[in-house]
């Protein structure tokens, strides 16, 4: 038999509805939100460790100019090295037949006897290529692009010859999860990809025969790797070796570190955020929702019930209210969780999937919203629950209202009557108004906590693409070029500007701080790709010193004038102290420049370039493309435009989704939250409107106060929300600082204004339900008293 409290908490839920299962949204937003952001941070972390445990994941890399076969003997042979691969590494051209501009590829020689002992290759369709077979793995990423199968042709400019590549299928690696090609700033699976070619193919072609430019090296567990890292340079510096480095600076375990570090930036800031911020909600939404039931309370004590007996009934209704918004929070926290895990991982090209469920985020998530709620319910109720019955019944003393600052003559404004019955209502229960508008302000503050990024990441599109680097394309030559040939890339059809570039790998040294990096020499008065301060102005790269981001400023501890040691990795392998000229504006990656004269010198080397940046005229690319495809120096060609679309599309996968579900949620949350406060004042106030009904008033004038009234709160709440917001945007930004991206604090008024509109929709909608229930109103039924 149901027990009769149990029966009028059944009731009491029917009759509530709308109210209950807006806040049990409020609270799903909350629970969700932690679910969905740690499961999809821990699930692709977990995936990226399996994946490099199976695969065999190498722990140190280095490339050289060439080594003998033999030395792989000696390398072996270093204490803590546990397994050795060494291969050949070149970037080529590639024509391919569905597109006009030329792609890239990496060609990575494949053993020939035996399987690879690192790096291992998944394969996801077809075979191994044969030896001495003119074939291919393609990387399953470019195949797809280009819709390469099992026996298709790729024409590879392989050291100046032209030569016919099969493929013989389609692989994935841990060694490439996140392809960029040389200077690119996002992947582009459909213009740089990864082809294995067997090494008796791949040696002879490039003079590599029974020789290698580059290893990969596993430690055993617990050795240091500055260690084995010495004596790798140690061994490898007469064979031009260009140092050796760990994990975190091998170009694709840096970026998808990079962006698993924001992602769980995002999951260890937004989720408890938003899980704060609808308990207190819910906390406050409950508290004033029991008080309505003063008189039902005294009722229950008047019949014989408990104090302990009516707190535990209203605990009960709270509890099933928490348990509906639990259950709602956690479906879908898994459901979005999982669904953000598969589409990282597909932008990752992971093999499979590992979707972890740590029930210590579920005991958190379902444990603080229900503390909240089970709060908010006590506190009501503890102060009626141990009154005597007959007080609990009778209505609370009426309200002595006072003029506004005492009715100062001065201060004497003429309004209209229901303008000054609203302004009463509010300032009459100050804290109750106060939490109210603040209510209002966080639904507000976690939309613009929400949608900041948006107006950040086109200010890093404008500087980026717009402002600093403005040329149409960019080629990157296989190797230091002499000068003279910026003349022949100027002769090119199309080409209308060209400006020359010297890229070199260096190690960057304050102290005990150091950091590997690029450095670019560029030409003093460069407009096609330019360096640009903090107030976004040019900035012309002095005769000496080196002007370095402010990221990689940061990192290495130095400032304007301070001398920092510059370590080459190329050439002749010398050290240098030279001076930070400048410090730069720099969003993606660290960088380091120089005058490009200057440069030259400093590596004697004597007049050479690493590539060139173009303006072109794009009604002869096509002309210009064919000719690059026949051009044996270059490797690799960026087209800005391009690199802008994927940019964008690559920003859109990652930031751009998550954020809108997050935008959805904090939606759901303030709608639940003015929704519940527009319902609660009109029970509140229901037996005044109701007199006035019997005085005259009309069913405009009624509602005209209640929604006045709701207005007035949303209107006030806005500052202090966009405040708040602005708040939640500062800690995300900090929390998404990498070394490889730094997101720009940039919240638009479009911002504030998107967020405001939001929560000014879920206040009409409200309104409306509200207007509707005031017009059925039964005063009949409303005016009883149980007095």
């Amino acid at each position: 038999m149901i027990r009769a409290l149990d029966r009028k908490m059944l009731r009491d839920l029917r009759r509530l509805w709308p109210q209950a299962l807006a806040i049990a949204l409020v609270m799903a937003a909350g629970v969700a939100t932690l679910i969905l952001g740690v499961g999809a941070y821990e699930s692709l972390s977990a995936t990226r460790e399996r994946y490099y445990q199976t695969n065999q994941f190498a722990d140190v890399f280095a490339g050289l100019t060439r080594a003998p076969l033999t030395l792989k003997r000696d390398i072996a042979a270093i204490d803590g090295v546990a397994a050795v691969e060494t291969r050949i590494e070149k970037v080529a051209l590639a024509d391919l037949p569905d597109m006009a501009e030329p792609a890239s590829v990496l060609l990575v020689s494949l053993p020939d006897t035996g399987s690879q002992v690192l790096n291992r290759l998944v394969l996801r369709s077809g075979r191994l290529p044969e030896s001495q077979a003119s074939e291919a793995v393609a990387s399953a990423g470019f195949a797809k692009a280009h819709r390469l199968a099992g026996g298709d042709i790729i024409r590879v400019l392989i050291n100046g010859r032209l030569r016919d590549i099969r493929v013989s299928g389609t692989a994935l690696s841990p060694e490439f999860i996140y392809t960029l090609g040389p200077g690119a700033l996002m992947p582009d699976g459909r213009r740089f990809g990864i082809l294995w070619v067997p090494e008796t193919v791949l040696g002879p072609a490039y003079d590599l025969d029974g020789a290698f430019n580059s290893l990969a090296v596993s430690l055993v567990k617990g050795v240091n790797p500055a260690n084995v890292i010495a004596a790798l340079d140690s061994l490898l510096d007469r064979y031009g070796g260009q140092g050796a480095y760990t994990r975190k600076d091998q170009q694709s375990h840096a970026f998808l570190d990079a962006e698993l570090q924001q992602l769980r930036s995002m999951s260890r800031i937004l989720p408890p955020i938003f899980l704060l911020v609808s308990a207190f909600l819910v906390n406050m939404t409950l508290s004033r929702l029991i008080s309505l039931e003063r008189e039902q309370i005294g009722l229950l004590k008047a019949m014989g019930y408990s104090s302990f007996a009516v707190v535990r009934h209203y605990a009960g209704f709270v509890t099933l209210i928490a348990l509906a918004g639990i259950a709602i929070g956690l479906v879908a926290g898994v459901w979005l969780g999982v669904g953000m895990a598969k589409l990282y991982a597909r932008f990752f090209s992971f093999p499979f999937l590992v979707f972890t469920r740590d029930p210590a985020v579920y005991a958190i998530a379902a444990g603080a919203t229900y503390a909240a709620a089970l709060l908010g319910a006590v506190n009501a109720v503890r102060y009626v629950a141990w009154l005597s019955p007959a007080v609990a019944m009778s209505p609370p003393a009426p309200q002595r209202y006072r003029k506004l600052l005492g009715g100062l003559p001065e201060l004497r404004i003429r309004f209209s009557q229901s303008t000054v019955m609203v302004t009463r209502h509010l300032t009459h229960w100050p804290l109750r108004t106060a939490t109210s508008i603040l209510g209002v302000a966080l639904s507000v503050a976690i939309l613009v906590g929400s949608l900041w990024s948006f107006g950040s990441i086109d200010h890093m599109i404008d500087i980026t693409f717009r402002r600093s680097d403005r040329q149409d394309a960019s080629i990157t030559f296989t190797g230091a070029r002499p000068a003279s040939a910026l003349q022949e890339i100027k002769r090119l059809p199309g080409v209308m500007q060209a400006e020359p570039f010297r890229a070199v790998a260096v190690k960057l040294r304050n102290g005990a701080v150091e950091r590997r990096v690029s450095l670019v020499g560029r030409q003093k008065g460069a407009t096609l790709s330019r360096v640009l301060d903090g107030d976004l102005r040019p900035v012309t790269l002095p005769e000496t010193g080196v002007v370095i981001s402010e990221s990689l400023a940061q990192l290495l501890r130095l400032r304007t004038g301070d001398k920092v040691t510059v370590d080459v990795l190329e050439g002749h392998r010398k050290s240098h102290e030279v001076p930070v000229s400048a410090i730069v504006t720099g969003f993606i990656g660290l960088t380091a420049f120089m005058d490009i004269d200057s440069m030259n010198r400093l590596l004697e080397e004597g007049p050479v370039i690493s590539g060139t940046y173009l303006g072109l005229d794009m009604s002869e690319r096509n002309e210009l493309f064919a000719a690059l495809k026949a051009t044996p120096a270059a490797s690799f060609i960026s087209l800005q435009y391009i690199a802008l679309q994927k940019f964008r599309e690559t920003l859109a996968q990652n930031v751009n989704i998550m954020i809108s579900v997050y935008a959805t949620l904090a939606a759901i949350i303030a709608f639940g939250v003015v929704y519940n406060f527009a319902r609660i004042s009109l029970s509140e106030q229901g037996r005044e409107m109701a007199s006035l009904r019997v005085l005259g008033f009309t069913k405009a004038e009624i509602s005209s106060l209640l929604l006045g009234e709701l207005a007035l709160v949303v209107l006030l709440a806005q500052p202090l929300g966009w405040a708040i917001g602005y708040g939640f945007a500062y800690v995300m930004t900090e929390g998404f600082r990498t070394e490889l991206y730094r997101v720009p604090l940039i919240v638009n008024s479009s911002v504030y204004a998107w967020a405001s509109l939001i929560v000014f929709a879920a206040a009409a909608v409200s309104g409306l339900i509200v207007r509707r229930r005031i017009d059925r109103l039964d005063m009949i039924e409303v005016l009883k008293t149980r007095e």
